[in-house]
């Protein structure tokens, strides 16, 4: 399993994550921002668990993300 961070509130809207992982992000209609789908926010921040099948797609968009506010990691 992995864990997906996202600190929403400093995204800029570039669509990359959207691009490389489209299964677990989209971009909101609302404010423009990506949304981490299946995640929950705690104190602003939030992150989702993802099987391991997605850790390449979603370690890319972190790379990828120009405000660097993506974090994946491992978990068990």
């Amino acid at each position: 399993m992995i864990r997906i961070t996202h600190f929403r509130k400093k995204c800029i809207g570039c669509n990359a994550c959207v691009e490389v992982a489209p299964e677990r992000w989209r971009m909101s209609k609302k404010d423009g921002k990506s949304v981490l789908l299946k995640g929950k926010e705690k104190k602003g921040i939030i992150s989702a668990v993802a099987p391991d099948d997605e850790y390449k797609a979603n370690s890319i968009a972190a790379k990828m993300c120009p405000t660097n506010i993506i974090k994946v990691e491992k978990i068990k």
